[in-house]
């Protein structure tokens, strides 16, 4: 039996190996965060419409399309959400063990742009100093901030 799915296998090379491993394996969402920061090292925290009305403050983030590269994942988040240009800087997290997504967070550095915000996901944008922010920070991102993610 081993012998012949062998035999079926490499009889089928190429794409139709990759529909037959993208029907067997689970498939995830990837959730992209991103650490913006100013030349200063503020950070960029913003008020989600559509988080928990007490925690609704958290940094810059969004699902990757299909076959997106995760920087640009959160260059083009940032963009839309806020108006700003980033430059992707290091991995700072990535955590799976989800049932239906993976978690991906880069550092970033403001270069360019003008804050305007997208007012159907953002309310508010504010630039603090990673010793203040606001209540109702989500507790993942603020430990993003702090470099402590697990």
């Amino acid at each position: 039996m081993k012998r012949l799915i062998t035999l079926l296998w490499r009889a089928i090379r190429g794409p139709l190996q990759w529909r037959v491993l993208w029907f067997a394996h689970a498939k995830f969402m990837v959730g992209v965060t991103g650490v913006v920061r100013d030349d200063s090292g503020r950070v960029l925290l913003l008020r989600h419409r559509m988080w928990p009305p007490e925690k609704p403050w958290g940094l810059p983030t969004g699902y990757a399309n299909k076959g997106e590269e995760f920087q640009k994942t959160i260059v083009r988040e940032v963009k839309e959400e806020t108006g700003l240009d980033v430059k992707v800087g290091r991995l700072v997290h990535l955590k799976s063990g989800y049932k239906l997504r993976i978690e991906v967070a880069y550092e970033a550095l403001v270069v360019g742009g003008s804050l305007t915000l997208d007012t159907f996901e953002i309310l508010e944008a504010r630039w603090v100093t990673p010793t203040d922010l606001p209540e109702g920070t989500q507790e993942s991102h603020r430990q993003l901030i702090n470099g402590t993610t697990t």
